[in-house]
C-alpha cells in the first residue's frame, strides 16, 4: 500500500468553489478505482463520488450532483474533486480512497471495504454561512 495525499482543502464562504487533488505519495502500479469520502462532526463517513481510472466511468451520489464532479489526470495516477456552490453541511474531512483492482464506480462508494485498500489521511473542507 502507497499511502494517498489529499490536497486543495480550506476555508469557504457558501457559494464558493474548491477543487481538491488526490494522488498516491509514491510510485505505485495503476490505481484503477478511486474515490472521495467525507466525513462530518458527530456524523458518519459517506461517499462522495468515486472513478474508474482506466474506462473513465464515474459516479457522484446523488445528492450531490450537479455541484460536485469528479475527475482524473490518468498519467498522474491523480484525481480531483471539483465543488461547487459549497454550502455549509459540506464541511468536513474528505478523504481519498484508491484501489488497484477495478470497480463499479457507484457500488464503490456503497461498499468501500470491499474494494479500496489504500486510504489517505484527508483534508478539511470548512464551508462558512
Amino acid at each position: 500500500q502507497v499511502p494517498l495525499v489529499e490536497s486543495g482543502g480550506g476555508s469557504v464562504q457558501a457559494g464558493g468553489s474548491l477543487r481538491l487533488s488526490c494522488a498516491p505519495s509514491a510510485y505505485t502500479p495503476r490505481l484503477q478505482c478511486m474515490g472521495w469520502f467525507r466525513q462530518a462532526p458527530g456524523k458518519e463517513r459517506e461517499g462522495v463520488a468515486s472513478i474508474y481510472t482506466r474506462g473513465g466511468n464515474t459516479h457522484v451520489v446523488d445528492s450531490l450532483e450537479g455541484r460536485f464532479s469528479i475527475s482524473q489526470d490518468y498519467a498522474k495516477n491523480t484525481v480531483f474533486l471539483q465543488m461547487d456552490s459549497l454550502k455549509p453541511e459540506d464541511t468536513g474531512m474528505y478523504y481519498c480512497a484508491a484501489a488497484r483492482g477495478s470497480c463499479p464506480p457507484g457500488a464503490a462508494l456503497e461498499t468501500p471495504s470491499i474494494y479500496f485498500t489504500d486510504w489517505g489521511h484527508g483534508t478539511q473542507v470548512t464551508v462558512s454561512s
